[in-house]
């Protein structure tokens, strides 16, 4: 198993006000978003990840994104199988928002 890429929301901050076009997948439940999200990020419950592969993009980079970096670590395991560029959000959205009040 390849090492998954991780992106710390510095990098993620960075690249999405240089303007990058990133596809950002959140993987949290529903009421975990609730409490907010990622500007131009999907919605994508982490159950449903095998059942929608066919939304995330084939020939792009796609960040995930969850609470802590868990889940969406092993989303990034999973996909990478299948020929998914993937990277991880470390720290996911608890780093998120820490770092968003700096």
């Amino acid at each position: 198993m390849n090492e998954i890429p991780q992106i710390t929301p510095e990098v993620l901050r960075q690249r999405l006000t240089a303007g990058e076009d990133l596809c950002l997948i959140d993987v949290r439940e529903d009421d975990e978003v609730a409490t907010g999200m990622i500007p131009g990020a999907v919605h994508i419950p982490m159950g449903q990840i095998p059942q929608r592969t066919a939304e995330l993009p084939a020939d792009a980079e796609v960040v995930f994104i969850c609470r802590s970096g868990a889940r969406s670590q092993r989303v990034c395991e999973y996909l990478q199988q299948f020929g998914f560029t993937t990277a991880n959000l470390s720290g996911g959205m608890i780093e998120w928002n820490e770092t968003a009040e700096e």
